[in-house]
């Protein structure tokens, strides 16, 4: 019992981040479990099923607060489910201790990668020059869905920030229509894994509790997408991701217990540190932000 609790906080917590942030739900729980011991295909196919359930609530949550485009989620969706089906075979047919520290390569990949591309924004407030076009959202869509499915997450990762770099689409409505496109990519997955696997080969237990934290935690994170800082949470989840997956790394390659923990500890220190410079680059630029309003504001009677 107190492990399907630590599961459903673990749920919780995945999808407030990914629900205003437009990533880490599958990341985050996925690398979770993997440092409990659970084999990859099984941990990647009990988040893709309760993501069936934690997507469904967060599409109509966002949708409801006016965070989705339609257009974007049509054309992202049917490539998310064609990579994620390929992508939940493959890992199925691998073997799971040989295939543990691929994983977690990839899942350390994709941490780095949330990290750099917000950092990369600096202050700056993105321009909205139009909507993005087919030819960048196809193999976004299939990417991120293939990556999703082998990883445990990536649709995220790859959609989210390659949208929100891209600056044709408001961020609100980034992060509510990779959420709601998602779906149809956990469909796809799960799909994958109920072919290779079997329904045996399902922890349903831990499908359960994961989607009862992240059914709880979705409207709550539609309505924070609108008042927490991308930035901010793009760096926790990241930081996050970075430093379980290099301890599960590193003690896959018998390094010392003593010694993981001294770079795990001084990944931490720079983590911390990261965040507090975002966070005075958010106040930065509120305040800048308001300066200019004020200046542009036109005196009653002058």
């Amino acid at each position: 019992m107190r492990q399907l609790i630590i599961l459903g906080i673990v749920g919780l917590i995945a999808q407030l981040i990914d629900g205003s942030l437009g990533m880490a739900y599958g990341v985050t729980s996925t690398t979770l479990l993997l440092a409990a011991g659970t084999a990859p295909a099984a941990a990647s196919a009990a988040v893709h099923f309760s993501e069936l359930g934690t997507t469904l609530v967060s599409g109509i949550s966002h949708h409801r607060f006016g965070n989705v485009d339609w257009r974007t989620v049509g054309i992202l969706a049917g490539p998310g489910f064609v990579g994620a089906l390929i992508g939940s075979t493959v890992l199925a047919n691998l073997n799971g201790e040989a295939v543990t520290p691929w994983v977690s390569g990839i899942l350390l990949a994709l941490g780095i990668y949330v990290i750099w591309r917000f950092l990369a924004l600096g202050g700056k407030r993105p321009q909205f020059r139009s909507r993005p076009k087919a030819g960048m959202l196809v193999p976004v869509g299939f990417l991120g869905g293939a990556l999703d499915a082998i990883g445990g997450g990536g649709w995220g990762p790859v959609g989210t920030t390659t949208l929100l770099s891209s600056g044709r689409l408001e961020p609100r409505k980034v992060i509510g229509s990779i959420d709601t496109s998602e779906f149809v990519v956990a469909v796809g997955g799960s799909l994958g894994f109920l072919l290779a696997l079997g329904a045996q080969g399902i922890e349903w237990t831990i499908v359960a509790a994961l989607l009862v934290g992240g059914v709880i935690a979705a409207p709550f994170a539609a309505w924070l997408v609108k008042l927490l800082p991308a930035k901010v949470l793009a760096i926790a989840a990241g930081g996050i991701i970075i430093l379980t997956n290099v301890r599960t790394i590193l003690l896959t390659f018998g390094i010392g217990s003593s010694s993981v923990w001294l770079v795990v500890g001084g990944l931490a220190i720079v983590w911390v540190a990261l965040l507090a410079h975002v966070v005075r680059l958010e106040r930065q630029a509120a305040k800048t932000r308001k300066s200019e309003e004020a200046a542009t504001e036109v005196p009653v009677g002058g």
